[in-house]
């Protein structure tokens, strides 16, 4: 049982990390939604060969732009929920699809999910999700009924 406790505060600190880091490269298509911006806006760079970039193709840097950041921070926000239910034991549900979300995202993503698949999956852990698992004491993470 202290183990299942340790490796819990282990994927809880791993997934508030990984949240950090999704959210950080989701903001990388930033760039492209200012180019498809100033597309559209005609204040696109222009090198005097020819007029400013056509639209519609503004437009789809802007729409495949958003589409990336705001799918990129939605993953971070469910990985950082995830982690913190992981700590307050609940929610099993939810952390195990955000496992599989997160199995998508090769090496660290993939690494993270199958982990927290190992871990999860466990009788025991899943006891301490359900509440079915013997209180633990303050000192020494000892089960009540052991003293």
């Amino acid at each position: 049982m202290n183990k299942d406790l340790e490796h819990l505060k282990i994927l809880s600190m791993c997934y508030y990390i990984s949240a950090g880091i999704t959210a950080l490269f989701s903001c990388f298509p930033l760039i492209h939604l200012t180019m498809g911006i100033l597309m559209v806006s005609g204040a696109f760079p222009n090198d005097g060969k020819g007029g400013p970039p056509p639209a519609f193709i503004g437009w789809f840097f802007i729409i495949f732009a958003a589409v990336f950041i705001l799918g990129g921070w939605a993953i971070a926000v469910a990985s950082f929920f995830a982690g913190k239910f992981i700590k307050q034991k609940r929610n099993y549900i939810f952390c195990l699809i955000v496992a599989g979300i997160n199995c998508l995202f090769f090496p660290i993503g993939m690494v993270l999910g199958v982990f927290t698949f190992i871990v999860l999956l466990r009788e025991s852990v899943r006891a301490i999700f359900d509440g079915s698992a013997p209180p633990l004491t303050s000192i020494g993470n000892a089960p009540a009924d052991w003293r």
